[in-house]
């Protein structure tokens, strides 16, 4: 018989100790982070993190996103899919799991396309924590939603290929750490439209890429990840970093995005179940107008349409990830847009409802929710915007009609 959606036998108990571990280790030392981020280099990893990453791998909770067995813990999408939403709560504690974007999504993309070379050199390190790495799509001069608009060049030149372009909202690239690049670029113009475009693996250090600034998400900087605008000035690659082959760049990113926004509505879902617990707690200790805000209608209300709304959003999504563990990513492709519409949706809203009910500290600094709001207000533009998964659906629901 089934299961259905229901969590297997080797998830509960992973999520046990994940849940066990987050207690002890994580949520009281909140605080100790981002006092942290503030008093050390602001774009390196928090020595926290560095601290807890053992204790996890320890404990067996490491690279727990990645199917493969002998590198991860060899979990479907949706057995994987509560894992996410509980290191989503703390929004830096994927890394302590060595599960945070954009890694994850890079170690798939080597683990899948890349050469023994490739692995040994930049997935082995991934898989280990000892590096960290970034993906490179989006370009300020055009529409980035659509990835055919891309307009940076990957020229042959000999033994090499030499690559011109700027790209913005690269995360991760300020941590020194950040070793490696995919970049996603043209090798063919004249191609047809989704054959033009190729990834190639750019190494941090090589000459002619320049980080020229941070960019903000509704004032934070989103330290000590980041989001960076990099000009790349005749930057010369081997050959060989070329994943796949050119002309394949449509063809690994549809591979690589799909668990993605599983792991990206997953932690939203995650964010959302905190907003609302931190909702609860304060409404039933506040009085406003004579009694308790909790007693409030407007606010009773606002609790059971975010229970109803995160409950909706997460059986979405495990059936998304469902769908894409029994045909792939390709066929549940309608899925993996309504989740990602629905989740970071919900939680803006979810959020919002939060940090109404916090009043002046909501929007503070005081609480995580202002942060938080950032966070997933983002989400709706990452790895495609909502317009763009909406028109997908639409396309997709009218062509059953003939």
């Amino acid at each position: 018989m089934s299961r259905g959606l229901d969590p297997s036998p080797r998830t509960t108990e992973l999520l046990e100790r994940l849940r066990a571990f987050m207690a002890e280790h994580v949520y009281p030392q909140e605080a100790l982070y981002y006092r942290q981020v503030a008093d050390g280099d602001r774009w390196a990893t928090v020595p926290l993190v560095k601290e807890l990453q053992p204790k996890a791998r320890e404990a067996g909770l490491w690279n727990l996103f990645l199917p493969e067995s002998g590198h991860g813990a060899g979990l479907s999408n949706l057995d994987y899919a509560p894992l996410c939403e509980e290191m989503g709560r703390v929004h830096w504690s994927p890394q302590v799991f060595n599960c945070a974007a954009p890694d994850t999504g890079n170690m798939e993309t080597l683990e899948r396309f890349g050469t023994d070379e490739h692995k040994q050199r930049w997935l082995q390190p991934l898989l280990d924590g000892k590096i960290r790495s970034a993906f490179a799509m989006t370009e300020p001069a055009v529409a980035s939603s659509d990835a055919t608009n891309i307009e940076t060049s990957i020229v042959r030149d000999g033994d090499d290929y030499v690559i011109n372009g700027r790209k913005w909202w690269i995360s991760g690239m300020g941590d020194p750490e950040c070793a490696i690049m995919i970049l996603l670029g043209k090798t063919d113009f004249d191609a047809p439209r989704h054959k033009q475009q190729s990834m190639i693996l750019v190494p941090r250090d090589t000459p002619g890429v320049t980080v020229l600034r941070p960019l903000t998400v509704l004032g934070y900087d989103d330290a000590p990840h980041g989001h960076m605008e990099i000009l790349f000035e005749d930057v010369r690659v081997p050959a060989s970093n070329l994943l796949l082959g050119e002309g394949r760049g449509f063809e690994i990113a549809q591979a690589r995005l799909g668990p993605g926004r599983i792991h990206h509505c997953m932690r939203m879902i995650g964010m959302a179940e905190r907003a609302l617990e931190a909702m609860c707690r304060r409404v039933k200790s506040r009085v406003a107008f004579g009694k308790p805000l909790a007693e409030q209608g407007v606010i009773i209300e606002r609790i059971a349409n975010s229970r109803i709304m995160i409950d909706q959003a997460r059986l979405l999504t495990l059936q998304a990830a469902h769908r894409m563990d029994e045909v792939g990513n390709k066929a549940a492709k309608a899925e993996i847009a309504m989740i990602k519409v629905a989740a970071p949706s919900m939680a803006c809203q979810v959020i919002d409802w939060a940090m109404q009910a916090h009043g002046g500290m909501g929007i503070s600094q005081d609480t995580f929710l202002a942060n938080y709001y950032a966070h997933a207000r983002k989400i709706r533009f990452a790895d495609g915007p909502d317009e763009v998964h909406r028109h997908q659906l639409g396309r997709l629901e009218l062509a059953k009609y003939g």
